[in-house]
């Protein structure tokens, strides 16, 4: 009775979850890879037919679909590296102050919570032909630069934005991380009078790496699902240049309710995403038994 009693309170507590979930993730999945092989129209769905693997040759062969690839690739090359070096570059830099440490955490991370939508309408102003940035330029006697109205520069821009504005969260990572890492190790290399690059290089990022992958990979993930930036800033142009796979997602399946056309596009990005997470998990795991097995030779 007991037992009974305890397992009725157990699903009265994961019940509502797991409603949650049927309704919000697990449906919707299926009808996305459902939908994915039919040309289903939300404004005509009686009209519906199987087309079977008809909607992934049509995107493949979309042009809209492959600058919207390439664009989101180029972006992440251009923000992963920004947002992941500068974040470990931060994180060191806080890690040495004595004074306002707190103070600098929270400066940081703001950005963070606050709204992408908001965010990237303050960077339109201080992208624009008078704002902020140009104003700067103009003392250094640089002409004005059309930044977010440049098919060339408006991509560059968005990711210098982006990369502003998440760079906090993978810092509080990092300075996690440091904060862990055993001081006597740097104590036994200023015994041996090492210099402040080889500790950083010999103590530093091996203990950091598990969490370097973790970060890198993170943003790129992260960087694949752009959408508001674009959307806010530009509207996916000039001439499509920061036109990405996301916002083709939403362009297709809410501006010309071409469901099934869209749920293809967003079972080719996920398998995308599962095969990055997959790369994670491999690259992640092969580094921490690396690194633990080194660790008990030390020992």
């Amino acid at each position: 009775m007991k037992k009974k009693s305890e397992s009725i309170l157990g699903m009265a507590f994961f019940g509502p979850a797991l409603v949650l979930l049927t309704v919000f993730l697990f449906l919707p999945m299926i009808l996305t890879l459902i939908f994915s092989f039919t040309d289903f129209f939300a404004l005509n769905p009686a009209l519906t037919h199987f087309v079977g693997l008809d909607n992934f040759f049509q995107i493949f062969h979309d042009e809209d679909f492959r600058q919207a690839f390439i664009n989101t690739v180029c972006f992440v090359i251009i923000i992963v590296p920004l947002q992941g070096l500068g974040s470990l570059g931060l994180a060191l830099l806080i890690n040495k102050v004595t004074h306002c440490k707190r103070y600098f955490k929270v400066a940081f991370f703001i950005p963070v919570v606050m709204s992408l939508a908001v965010v990237s309408t303050l960077w339109v102003q201080i992208y624009g032909p008078e704002g902020i940035l140009n104003s700067i330029l103009a003392n250094f006697g640089i002409p004005a630069q059309p930044f977010i109205n440049s098919s060339s520069q408006a991509l560059p821009a968005i990711a210098i934005m982006s990369a502003w504005q998440g760079v906090g969260y993978q810092m509080i990572i990092f300075l996690g991380g440091l904060q862990a890492i055993n001081p006597a190790l740097y104590e036994a290399a200023e015994m041996d009078h090492a210099t402040s690059w080889q500790k950083f290089k010999d103590i530093t990022l091996p203990e950091l790496k598990p969490l370097c992958i973790f970060v890198f990979i993170t943003i790129t993930i992260g960087a694949f699902r752009m959408l508001v930036q674009p959307m806010v800033m530009t509207g996916g142009g000039p001439s499509h240049s920061t036109y990405t796979m996301v916002y083709d997602i939403y362009e297709t399946g809410t501006v010309n309710w071409e469901i099934g056309l869209a749920s293809t596009m967003a079972i080719v990005f996920a398998v995308f995403v599962m095969i990055l997470t997959v790369i994670q998990t491999i690259l992640t795991r092969d580094k921490e038994e690396k690194h633990e097995n080194k660790k008990a030779k030390n020992l």
